[in-house]
């Protein structure tokens, strides 16, 4: 039983710093779409929270922003009506959505 116990703390130590199951593999992508309010424009969640909408493939796709500061510092420029923005990050799918935790955001040109 001990061995068993040492083992699965070392894989479990081994997987925590590689990244192997917390993202630090994960690579930077850039968005460009609609910037809005995922709750006073898209009326999708219940606080406030920026999302950017995109078309990939031909469908629809949103991304909601983790709260950090970059993304709390741009939400008043789309709180109350979209506009086009240029958002870099790294993605992930937590609950079924993708989510942007973002380290540059900014109107599109």
């Amino acid at each position: 039983m001990k061995k068993s116990s040492l083992f699965v703390s070392l894989f479990a130590v081994a997987l925590f710093t590689s990244g192997g199951l917390f993202g630090a593999d994960a690579k930077e992508v850039t968005v460009t779409g609609d910037g809005a309010c995922a709750k006073c424009v898209l009326h999708e969640t219940e606080d406030c929270q920026t999302a950017i909408q995109t078309t990939e493939n031909g469908q629809k796709v949103t991304y909601y922003l983790a709260d950090n500061a970059v993304s709390k510092d741009f939400h008043k420029n789309v709180c109350k009506a979209s506009a086009k923005v240029t958002a870099t990050g790294t993605v992930e799918v937590k609950d079924g959505k993708n989510v942007l935790t973002v380290s540059k955001i900014e109107m599109a040109q």
